[in-house]
């Protein structure tokens, strides 16, 4: 514990040092601005391009996401005690730990018993 404070301090301690002395010279501060403005158009280009990349990234996996649980596969539950098997089609969102929904809207509760089989469904 007190070896975590004593890195703590020293990392605030390096911090405010780092800050206090400045990262370089004024001449080398306002040669980097005058560079930057000259090409602004370039920097303008390749920030709005990495926002379209970035949202183009979030919207493919918002809609792949969305196919994928809406995708409709076979469940069959198998039961020891009763030496039965029911099968149902189901979408992957509504399969939960103890609960299915079926395509058609019934629920089916589970037991810790029975073993559920998922495969891909026959497509006809």
């Amino acid at each position: 514990m007190l070896t975590q404070i004593l890195v703590t301090l020293l990392v605030i301690a390096g911090a405010f040092a780092y800050l206090r002395s400045g990262r370089s010279s004024k001449v080398a501060r306002s040669e980097k601005y005058i560079a930057a403005d000259a090409s602004p158009f370039f920097s303008r280009i390749v920030i709005y391009a990495m926002i379209a990349v970035s949202m183009l990234a979030s919207a493919s996996y918002w809609g792949w996401t969305w196919y994928d649980d809406n995708t409709v596969v076979e469940v069959t539950i198998s039961s020891p005690i009763e030496a039965m098997s029911a099968s149902y089609q189901v979408r992957k969102k509504d399969i939960e730990a103890q609960r299915i929904t079926t395509v058609d809207g019934i629920q089916i509760r589970l037991s810790n018993q029975e073993r559920v089989t998922v495969k891909a469904a026959e497509t006809q």
